[in-house]
């Protein structure tokens, strides 16, 4: 599969490096075209030369086309380099750009290209309820 790692901050909507129990995931989430001029990159609106952080929409800095946040976080990919908690085999996997809550923690979630066991990549020090073995059925995707 051979995913790109980012050269850069700037070419990534989502970065974190993380450690999961036994494994660690490297997980990003690319910035993707403009789909009405395809000449730049979609990013956060820009107000009096500042980024405005939590925008409710994601805009082009040549055509200035927008789209709202939903919409567009949804037609992203996260792209993941692991070395998997489960069976402790090296991998990369993909998986949606949505967060989905898996054992009471919400979690992008990407699947172990070799056990296909669920690696989920959570918010900043949290963790995922213990003592119950993680199963695809644990995953809710009304988030």
């Amino acid at each position: 599969m051979a995913l790109r790692e980012p050269q850069s901050m700037d070419e990534c909507i989502y970065f974190t490096n993380r450690s999961i129990d036994d494994g660690e995931v490297m997980a990003w989430v690319y910035r993707k075209d403009c789909p009405k001029c395809k000449k730049a990159k979609m990013g956060k609106p820009i107000v009096k030369g500042k980024v405005k952080t939590r925008a409710d929409e994601y805009e082009c800095p040549a055509c200035k086309y927008r789209e709202a946040k939903t919409e567009h976080e949804e037609s992203l990919q996260i792209e993941a380099k692991y070395t998997c908690p489960h069976c402790k085999k090296k991998g990369e996997s993909t998986g949606q750009y949505k967060r989905k809550n898996y054992l009471g923690v919400q979690s992008y979630v990407v699947n172990c290209q070799h056990c296909k066991e669920v690696i989920p990549v959570t918010k900043k020090l949290k963790e995922p309820k213990k003592g119950k073995k993680a199963s695809k059925e644990d995953i809710d995707e009304d988030i």
